[in-house]
């Protein structure tokens, strides 16, 4: 058997009800496959920081250090503020482990219909800078309270920073359909997206078997509404990635139904898995969160963990299931509860 250290962090909301449906699709897909999980629970959330003032102890960090992998559940909690639970809990997390890569893949399952029509063959995945660019700490604000008020917020994009994750990038392309879109601004924003323009070509002429090209971010999002099936992979900085990556989310069918990766793709530190369909406080508790984002994103771990036929297993099940789903009657469809979504995956598998 092979094992892995996996620390779970169920956080708040939904986050209590998806995660263990995801564990348990990780648990049958194990034994099946000689995979063994070793869990480690951490209860931090929104509800620490009303407690304790912090979303995690000082010592967070070193405490996930030791294991192969983290998975999350959801953040956010009515009474905290977005930057606070996202500031003091998610971000220390993808920065201190080099979690340079957010990955997000899109597709169209047969069962959940995309608002386009004729929708059937989005098959993409959005690689999102995912460490610096416009997320940046460097800025501050000047004469609070007072009528000249102001906010200053830089960017941060570094030759390293940019070099890495369009490499990854393109390395993901040349296993799909060898094709990659950059996202820009470079007509309007003058100094570092005409940095990140100049450090796509440098590297697209390194992989002379991927095409690729770029589009000015507001014409990109109306092409992926038009025309979402020409695209592959759209690479973007941590600001258009994450616009990019709810965007075609959508495009898919839901957002709800979205997995996503932070990978530090060398391995050197554990990279983080979650669904990226927030905590949900308006149904937490009544059983029927959708557990698709949190079962796909374990698959997703799964993957990157170096059991890719396990993780297709798992995204085949989900496939299968929603396939037998009329969504139109409610069978298995949107009156599902999240224990019969999850027993009839776990079926399948």
């Amino acid at each position: 058997m092979t094992t892995h250290r996996i620390a779970v962090i169920p956080g708040d909301g939904i986050g209590h009800e998806v995660t263990p449906a995801a564990l348990e699709v990780l648990n049958a897909v194990g034994r099946a496959h000689g995979i063994d999980f070793a869990y480690q629970e951490f209860d931090w959330s929104c509800d620490t920081y009303l407690r304790e003032g912090a979303m995690m102890p000082e010592d967070g960090i070193d405490r996930l250090r030791g294991h192969d992998a983290v998975f999350l559940g959801a953040v956010g909690a009515p009474g905290v503020p977005d930057h606070i639970s996202l500031w003091g809990l998610l971000i220390p997390i993808r920065r201190a482990f080099r979690q340079y890569v957010n990955l997000r893949p899109v597709r169209v399952f047969t069962g959940i219909d995309s608002p386009l029509r004729d929708a059937r063959d989005i098959d993409l995945v959005v690689v999102r800078e995912n460490v610096e660019g416009e997320y940046s700490e460097v800025g501050g604000r000047l004469n609070r309270g007072f009528p000249e008020e102001m906010a200053v917020q830089e960017s941060v994009f570094t030759r390293a920073g940019v070099t890495r994750v369009v490499d990854f990038a393109f390395a993901l392309a040349a296993g799909r359909r060898k094709h990659v879109t950059s996202a820009t601004k470079s007509n309007g924003i003058v100094h570092t997206l005409p940095f990140w323009d100049q450090i796509v070509a440098e590297r697209a002429a390194l992989n002379p078997g991927v095409s690729w090209g770029q589009e000015h971010i507001d014409a990109l999002c109306a092409k992926l509404v038009l025309d979402p099936g020409r695209f592959d992979v759209l690479v973007g900085s941590n600001l258009f990635g994450d616009i990019l990556s709810d965007l075609a989310a959508a495009v898919g069918g839901s957002i709800g139904i979205a997995p996503s990766a932070n990978l530090n793709p060398e391995r050197e530190f554990p990279s983080m898995f979650e669904p990226v369909h927030g905590s949900a406080p308006d149904i937490a508790g009544r059983g029927i969160a959708n557990p698709i984002g949190a079962i796909w994103s374990a698959a997703l771990m799964l993957d990157h963990l170096g059991h890719a036929e396990a993780g297709a297993g798992v995204v085949g099940a989900i496939a299968g299931v929603l396939a037998e789903t009329d969504v139109r009657t409610g069978d298995l469809g949107g009156s599902a509860t999240t224990e019969e979504f999850t027993r009839a995956v776990l079926a399948r598998l």
